[in-house]
């Protein structure tokens, strides 16, 4: 049975990428019911991760986090987006983890943000870190503006989650990302319109 492990580094009550993280989730069970999913949120754990960066000790707590994430077959990542990449909160809670935690370990890359054009650190921030850590990035992204929660996005949101998911799934699997040249690629949505567009946001 695979394990997969969904970070969400959302730092309000009623955080938009804690909810993008159980739609990522949801559509995980919906793919594949056997799979186990551990979920962790980042902001309870904030003055642990903290502490581990300065001191170089993890707490129980957080230590027990980094062992969900060392046994686990992939990881899904959520982050705000702040000043055009992921929080401190999210790099310094990767920062404290081992540095060959992640290497070969399939993940999923998803984000939020006040608006579409924010979209670009999924590609030009969270990448190249989990590149860095050796990490076999799922080819989509999921990036979720508040476009996106309305009834005119969330379909395109829909589809970006199973199109993502399913690659995810697909690469653990041990058969590629499951996507080819043919495959259809709605570039002109009504979310990557709303990029080009400051009246959609």
């Amino acid at each position: 049975m695979a394990r997969i492990v969904v970070v969400s580094a959302g730092v309000s009550d009623a955080s938009s990428s804690t909810l993008l993280a159980g739609q990522v989730a949801a559509a995980i069970t919906r793919a594949d019911a056997t799979i186990s999913i551990e979920a962790v949120e980042l902001r309870p754990l904030a003055h642990d991760v903290i502490d581990a960066s300065i001191t170089g000790f993890a707490s129980p707590r957080l230590q027990h986090v980094h062992d969900l994430i060392s046994q686990a077959d992939g990881l899904v990542v959520v982050s705000p987006v702040y000043k055009a990449s992921y929080t401190g909160l999210f790099k310094a809670f990767f920062d404290a983890i081992d540095q060959d935690v992640l290497v070969g370990t399939t993940v999923l890359l998803a984000a939020t943000g006040g608006t579409a054009r924010h979209s670009l650190a999924l590609d030009f921030a969270m990448r190249p870190l989990f590149a860095y850590l050796q990490a076999v990035v799922v080819p989509t992204g999921v990036f979720a503006s508040p476009h996106d929660w309305g009834s005119e996005g969330v379909g395109a949101l829909e589809s970006r989650v199973e199109r993502a998911v399913g690659e995810m799934l697909s690469l653990l699997g041990g058969t590629g990302s499951g996507r080819s040249a043919s495959d259809d690629i709605d570039l002109f949505s009504e979310t990557m319109l709303s990029i080009s567009d400051p009246r959609r946001d």
